[in-house]
C-alpha cells in the first residue's frame, strides 16, 4: 500500500486511537504511518465484537442450567477462543475444553485455576462464579 492510500476514514472500533501500519513512501521504502481505520474494517470488527456477545450470552445460560462452567462463560467474555485461551494459559485445547464442563472445572487445583484467572485477567473468586 503506497503511503498516501493508507485509509484515514475513522473507526469507532478503535475508539479515536490510531494505529500502526506499514507503507511504501514516495522512493518505494517500507515505512511506518498512522492510520485511523477504515469503514470495512469497523464493520468486519463490530460483526465479529457482536458474535462473541452472543456467544458469552449463550455459555451463561448454559452454566445458569448447569450444562457448562463458568470458565466457558469467562471465555467469550475476553473475546477468547479455545484455542486462544489455550495459548494464554498454557494447557492443551484438548484440556480446556474438556474444563468447560462442569465436572471437570469443579476438580480443577488451585494453581490450574490460578493459570485461567491470569489468563483471563480476573481472580480465582471471579473465575468460579458469573458476574
Amino acid at each position: 500500500m503506497d503511503l498516501d492510500a493508507v485509509p484515514q476514514e475513522g473507526n469507532a472500533t478503535l475508539a479515536g486511537h490510531a494505529k500502526l501500519m506499514y507503507a511504501r513512501d514516495a522512493q518505494g521504502r517500507v515505512v511506518t504511518t498512522t492510520s485511523r481505520g477504515w469503514e470495512a474494517e469497523e464493520i468486519v470488527t463490530t460483526h465479529a465484537v457482536d458474535a462473541l456477545v452472543t456467544q458469552a450470552a449463550a455459555a451463561r445460560e448454559r452454566v445458569a442450567q448447569g450444562l457448562a462452567s463458568p470458565l466457558e462463560y469467562w471465555m467469550y467474555d475476553r473475546r477468547m477462543d479455545v484455542a486462544l485461551l489455550s495459548q494464554t494459559s498454557g494447557f492443551w485445547q484438548w484440556r480446556v475444553r474438556r474444563h468447560l464442563q462442569p465436572r471437570h472445572f469443579a476438580a480443577l487445583s488451585g494453581d490450574q485455576l490460578a493459570r485461567y484467572a491470569q489468563a483471563l485477567g480476573l481472580s480465582v473468586a471471579a473465575l468460579k462464579e458469573l458476574p
